[in-house]
C-alpha cells in the first residue's frame, strides 16, 4: 500500500523555493546524464582510460585545442590507481579529477607538483591506508568515483601530440567493487526535464555534494521528491518548474550564473571550485562540462555585439585587439575562441572544418601589430583566410578560452573587446 501524502506537504515551499531546488538538482542531474551516455552509449569501463582522436568527445562545448582522454575511477579503502605521466616540456597537459557535482578534487601536472612532474601518481582514497610505489606521488580524492580529463596541447605538431596523450596509463591495484551507475531521468540538454527530474532525486542526491550550505536545498528537494507522489501536487510542481525554474536558469545562462557581462563577454564569477554558487555550478554543467579551475583556465562566452544585441545567426562580426592587449598578453600557455550553437553547444558544421581560431591558426595582423578576427557565414573580402572562422546556419555564441591565465584574465580586471556587427 503507497504511504499517504499531505495534499499540501509542499505549501511551505514558495515558487523561489522550488525553482531554486529544481536549479540545484538540475546541476546533478547533468553530471548523471553524461554518465550514463558514457557508459551506455560511448563504451567506457571502470578505470580503463580511453584515448579520443582529436574532436572525438561528445560533450557541450569542446576544447578543441587539445587531444582528450577519458574515464570513470572507482576506488575503495584497499585499492589505487597508478598513473603513468610521461615527460612533457613546452606543451600544456593536465590530468583533472572531478568528482559528481562537476567540482574539480586533483590536477596531475608540472604546476601542482613542479617536484615530480612526470612518472607515477597513486590516486588514492583519502585516509585510505594502502602501500603505494617507491616514488610515486601519492594524490588523494575525497570521494570512491571520479571522472578523470586528460588535456594535452595539440599545438603546431599533432603527431607529437597524440604520442605523448598515448604515453598517459592507468592501472588500478586493488579490486574495487565499481558501483550502480546513478539511472536518473534521460533527456536532451535543449529540452530540459520538468516535474520528473525529483522522480530522480534520491539517486542524484546519493553523490555527497561537495559545495557549502547545501543542507537546505537538498532537504528542499527531497520534500518536492515526496511531495509529488500526489497527483494535484505533481502537476502544481510541473507547472512552477516549466514556467518559473526553467526562465529563471535561461535568465541566469547569459552571465554564466552569477557572473559578469562586459563588453557583451560574460566571465563566471567561479568555476572547478563552486563553494555554495549551485547557480554557476549548473549553469557550467549545461554550457560545458567538466569545466577546470581559474588556475588552469579561464573561460568567457560571448553572445552579444558592442550594441548590446544578441548575435544574429547570419551575422557578421569582427572582434578586434589593439597590438599592445593581444590574447597572448594574458595567456601563459595558449588561448582559442571557438563558435558553438546555443541549444545544444556543438560545434558548427562548415565546408572547411575549421572549428576555432588560435595562435595555430596562420593568423594575419596589420599593420600597426593589430590582431582582428572575422566571425561570418562567408569569408568578407578583407579577411585574411587564418583570420575567419565560419559561422551561421544557427543560433551561436563564442567561447574564448585563455590557458594558464595571466594578468587582467587571473586578476578578473580584463574582458576581451566588444563584438562589432559588420
Amino acid at each position: 500500500m503507497a504511504e499517504p501524502v499531505a495534499p499540501n506537504a509542499t505549501s511551505r515551499l514558495s515558487d523561489e523555493q522550488i525553482s531554486d531546488a529544481y536549479i540545484y538538482l538540475l546541476g546533478r542531474l547533468l553530471i548523471t546524464r553524461q554518465q550514463q551516455v558514457d557508459f551506455d552509449t560511448e563504451g567506457l569501463v571502470w578505470n580503463q582510460l580511453v584515448h579520443r582522436k582529436p574532436g572525438q568527445v561528445d560533450w557541450p562545448n569542446p576544447n578543441l585545442d587539445v587531444a582528450y582522454s577519458e574515464a570513470w575511477v572507482a576506488l575503495d579503502q584497499k585499492s589505487f590507481l597508478l598513473v603513468t605521466v610521461p615527460a612533457i616540456t613546452g606543451r600544456y597537459y593536465v590530468v583533472e579529477f572531478l568528482d559528481g557535482w562537476g567540482e574539480t578534487v586533483a590536477n596531475i601536472n608540472e604546476r601542482v607538483y613542479p617536484d615530480h612532474p612526470n612518472g607515477l601518481f597513486a590516486v588514492c582514497l583519502a585516509g585510505s591506508q594502502v602501500e603505494i610505489p617507491t616514488g610515486a606521488q601519492r594524490v588523494d580524492v575525497p570521494g570512491a568515483t571520479t571522472r578523470v580529463l586528460l588535456r594535452v596541447e595539440l599545438g603546431a605538431d599533432w603527431d607529437e601530440a597524440i604520442a605523448l596523450q598515448h604515453g598517459f596509463k592507468f592501472e588500478i591495484h586493488g579490486d574495487p567493487q565499481p558501483p550502480e551507475i546513478p539511472r536518473t531521468v534521460m533527456f536532451d540538454i535543449a529540452a530540459l526535464p520538468g516535474v520528473e527530474a525529483f522522480d530522480s532525486a534520491e539517486a542524484a542526491l546519493g553523490e555527497k555534494d561537495s559545495g557549502t550550505g547545501m543542507e537546505d536545498l537538498q532537504a528542499d528537494v527531497r520534500a518536492i521528491a515526496n511531495a509529488i507522489k500526489d497527483p494535484a501536487e505533481r502537476a502544481r510542481i510541473d507547472a512552477v518548474v516549466r514556467q518559473k525554474a526553467q526562465a529563471d536558469f535561461a535568465a541566469a545562462a547569459p552571465r554564466i550564473g552569477r557572473g559578469t557581462i562586459r563588453n557583451g563577454w560574460a566571465r563566471p564569477a567561479c568555476c572547478g571550485h563552486w563553494g555554495d554558487d549551485w547557480m554557476t555550478r549548473t549553469t557550467v554543467n549545461y554550457g560545458g562540462i567538466w569545466a577546470n579551475v581559474f588556475e588552469e583556465v579561464l573561460y568567457y562566452r560571448g553572445a552579444i555585439d558592442s550594441t548590446g544585441a544578441a548575435l544574429e545567426a547570419d551575422g557578421s562580426y569582427t572582434l578586434t585587439f589593439p597590438a599592445d592587449d593581444l590574447p597572448s598578453k594574458y595567456a601563459k600557455y595558449f588561448w582559442s575562441v571557438i563558435a558553438v550553437d546555443r541549444l545544444h553547444r556543438r560545434v558548427l558544421p562548415n565546408p572547411l572544418n575549421r572549428f576555432l581560431l588560435n595562435k595555430e591558426s596562420k593568423l594575419s595582423y596589420g599593420a600597426d601589430g593589430s590582431l582582428k578576427l572575422y566571425f561570418s557565414p562567408e569569408k568578407p573580402a578583407d579577411a585574411p583566410d587564418g583570420n575567419w572562422l565560419p559561422t551561421g546556419g544557427k543560433p551561436w555564441s563564442l567561447t574564448f578560452r585563455f590557458y594558464g591565465p595571466r594578468g587582467g584574465v587571473a586578476d578578473g580586471s580584463y574582458f576581451p573587446p566588444p563584438l562589432e556587427r559588420q
